[in-house]
């Protein structure tokens, strides 16, 4: 098992920033490729940004390219995703989760997930 916890969402206003944390327990944080998805109310989840194991390899969602970077510490079993130039249709809950392959992960078939921090923009 591997339990996900996210932290650092909040109230940003457009053009500003946030960083989002994903602290993991349980199973050996380096042996799962890990990745961001988003959910605003109505609309479906939306892949945002995967990272490979050893972080190697990154892929982002298109309307994210430029402005979101994911980055890992396996020494600290944290997953990042730092959020730049922010807008308003970035607001969504934002998940972390972990997944035994990143194409798993870029699919949407985890094997474990967060509960989720709230991200709202205003304009």
């Amino acid at each position: 098992q591997v339990q996900l916890v996210e932290s650092g969402g909040g109230l940003v206003q457009a053009g500003g920033s946030l960083r989002l944390l994903c602290a993991a327990s349980g199973r050996p944080f380096s042996s799962y490729a890990m990745g961001w998805f988003r959910q605003a109310p109505g609309k479906e989840r939306d892949f945002v940004a995967a990272i490979s194991e050893s972080a190697g390899l990154t892929r982002y969602a298109d309307f994210v390219k430029g402005r979101f970077t994911i980055s890992r510490d396996n020494a600290k079993n944290t997953v990042y995703l730092q959020m730049n130039s922010l807008k308003p249709e970035d607001t969504a809950v934002y998940y972390c989760a972990a997944a035994t392959t990143m194409q798993r992960v870029i699919l949407g078939a985890y094997n474990y997930w967060g509960q989720g921090t709230q991200v709202t923009v205003s304009s």
